[in-house]
């Protein structure tokens, strides 16, 4: 692998050697990421902005969603109390499957936006880490720049492989195990589902564990940070993140550091990129855990029906792909950064 990743960076270098400017943003970020933005802080300022005009919308669609959710375990509620006369049983079914109906098509539409998202950093990385590679190579880093593409290369295929070919399709195996749970109340489909999650949020760690330990191994994120930013950081993201936040957080002090190296670096414009193209997909789908969350717990207050848990199962889903996004995210982040404090 690393004479291959040597051989690519032979040929890539005497193409980038004129110009190490990072590849164009993708059209549909274009214009959080403007080509003349002065500063980092200015760029982020951009990004913010522009994630947050695109989630106004997701907030009025989730909201009818959780409302229209909300009103189908009341409805429910109120005629297995008052009418006696209705199964409970056939109540409880027709709740689970109401609700099953209402969150399927837009967990479906947030499902198909994490992969894309995930799939759009990988696509980018792949031009801008070329890019980096040769800057630091130019530099005279060559061995630092070939191990250090060959490591980041390896991670970020694995990720995205995984993420699209193994974990999409066990998140609808868990979105039907727990309908199907929901509505029968069987302990093996319970195991079952439990099972898959479970194997989901570890194939995530030990994917960024093997990356945050390569990162410590070969050092090339190191420095000082104040002490008390790095506590913050880590609290921070720990409760940002679900399934891997506690992992992110372990790193908060690379990632400090690097804010300090991406004030004079060539490749703000890459990582500010990738900010973008993770920021709205971020929200919305933190949008949707967090609605979740609540409409979960409020439901459970007044119905104990396998409808309500099936609530919860779903936003268990969301958590699973903010996860997915936050881990692409995080491991190009980090790996640009490293080639950025290369070429300073």
């Amino acid at each position: 692998m690393m004479i291959l990743a040597a051989v690519i960076l032979v040929l890539i270098l005497p193409v980038q050697a004129m110009d190490f400017t990072a590849p164009p943003a993708p059209k549909s970020v274009a214009e959080a990421v403007p080509e003349e933005a002065t500063s980092f802080s200015e760029g982020l300022w951009n990004v913010i902005v522009f994630a947050l005009k695109e989630w106004n919308p997701s907030l009025h669609g989730a909201m009818a969603v959780c409302l229209k959710t909300a009103a189908i375990i009341l409805l429910c509620s109120i005629l297995q109390e008052f009418t006696p006369s209705v199964s409970s049983r056939s109540v409880e079914l027709a709740a689970t499957v109401s609700v099953a109906l209402s969150l399927m098509e837009p967990s479906t539409s947030l499902i198909q936006l994490g992969v894309q998202t995930v799939n759009e950093l990988s696509e980018y990385g792949k031009l801008l880490l070329p890019v980096m590679t040769g800057a630091l190579a130019a530099q005279g880093g060559f061995t630092a720049s070939t191990a250090l593409y060959t490591g980041t290369a390896l991670f970020d295929a694995l990720l995205s492989s995984c993420v699209s070919k193994l974990m999409v399709p066990m998140i609808y195996m868990y979105l039907t195990l727990s309908i199907a749970n929901a509505a029968i109340h069987e302990d093996i489909l319970g195991q079952m589902k439990s099972f898959i999650k479970w194997s989901m949020t570890w194939i995530l760690k030990i994917i960024l564990y093997l990356f945050t330990g390569y990162i410590a191994v070969t050092g090339v994120v190191s420095g000082s940070t104040d002490a008390a930013a790095i506590k913050a950081a880590k609290i921070t993201i720990s409760g940002a993140v679900p399934v891997i936040g506690g992992i992110l957080s372990d790193a908060s002090e690379a990632v400090l550091v690097s804010a300090g190296v991406l004030r004079s670096a060539a490749g703000v414009y890459g990582v500010l990129t990738v900010l973008a193209m993770f920021a709205r997909p971020f929200l919305q789908l933190g949008l949707q855990y967090l609605l979740l969350k609540g409409l979960s717990a409020l439901c459970s207050s007044f119905s104990s029906t396998g409808a309500s848990k099936l609530i919860g199962d779903f936003s268990g889903v969301m958590g699973i792909l903010l996860a997915m996004v936050s881990a692409q995210s995080i491991l190009l982040l980090i790996s640009t950064v490293c080639f950025m404090k290369g070429v300073m």
